[in-house]
């Protein structure tokens, strides 16, 4: 497979808002997983009046924090990459606390909603933003300015956020440092990510800050690799059903060879990703509608 740099270790304590540049701060959920790394960064922009990105999980003691860390500060924004659990939901609370506007793409599934695609369940389905935010909206606050950058895949409402005063994306689950992100369909759209990594390539930002681990301090040959790899696990898919291996939980034990078998399940969604763009394409067909469960063939 294609070699990725991740980043594992890097230094924070759970429960302090901890300034990582001179824009910057972040604030740690003590919710590690498998899916969440060391748990959710949420990020403050700005000083005095600032902005919150991704302000978590509806854990007690992170929304304490860091409604008791921003006491003394007001903040007048509150930015949502996107509407998985680990991200959204503590917006309620801090805009209670607070009287701040929320701003993202909209609903979970907002994205596929729009195409007459239903989602699945699972995701915040409680937030709908104030201000709904498109691709290029500018957002100016006290002494930064963001830009909304529309980058779906992972999930149809998944949104960037460039901190133009230091070129840096706030990447969300997109692009991590520490995991390559999971897509599921319906809401997870392969094609869509792909496009969206594309689209990563033709900016210059020169930091990333995911959601989930530390920075992304030279981003474009993670970006390359990150397409790479996705690229490759189409190539496997296409050799497996080359050897008639044609179901995907056969085809992931396979692919997925130095994986803990706990998360086969979220690789199997992942390949039923991939395996709707090589059926996009063309290369693959499928008996009857396609499915996880389904039976695959070359095209």
């Amino acid at each position: 497979m294609a070699e990725i740099p991740f980043v594992y270790e890097f230094d924070f304590q759970y429960g302090a808002l901890e300034r990582i540049t001179p824009h910057v701060r972040r604030l740690i959920a003590k919710n590690p997983s498998p899916f969440t790394f060391r748990g959710t960064g949420t990020y403050v922009i700005g000083e005095g009046n600032v902005a919150v990105i991704d302000p978590g999980p509806l854990d007690d003691a992170h929304v304490s924090a860091l409604i008791e860390s921003l006491a003394h500060e007001t903040v007048t924004h509150i930015l949502i990459t996107h509407t998985h659990m680990d991200h959204s939901p503590a917006a309620a609370p801090l805009k209670e606390a607070t009287g701040a506007k929320t701003y993202g793409y909209g609903p979970h599934g907002a994205g596929k909603l729009a195409e007459g695609v239903p989602v699945e369940e699972g995701g915040d389905m409680a937030f709908e933003p104030d201000v709904v935010l498109r691709d290029g909206d500018v957002i100016e606050g006290d002494g930064w300015t963001m830009e909304a950058v529309y980058t779906p895949g992972h999930t149809s409402n998944h949104l960037c956020f460039a901190l133009k005063e230091e070129r840096a994306l706030f990447t969300g689950d997109h692009v991590m440092g520490w995991s390559t992100s999971i897509i599921s369909p319906p809401d997870g759209d392969m094609t869509a990510y792909m496009d969206s990594l594309d689209k990563l390539l033709a900016r210059d930002d020169e930091i990333y800050w995911p959601t989930h681990g530390t920075s992304i301090d030279d981003p474009k040959p993670f970006v390359h690799a990150f397409i790479e790899h996705r690229l490759e696990r189409e190539r496997q898919i296409v050799e497996c059903l080359e050897k008639n291996v044609s179901r995907i939980e056969d085809m992931v034990p396979l692919m997925y060879t130095e994986l803990d078998e706990k998360m086969y399940g979220a690789a199997a969604r992942s390949v039923f990703a991939a395996m709707q763009r090589l059926t996009d394409a063309g290369k693959v067909r499928c008996d009857g509608e396609p499915a996880i469960g389904a039976t695959y063939s070359l095209g």
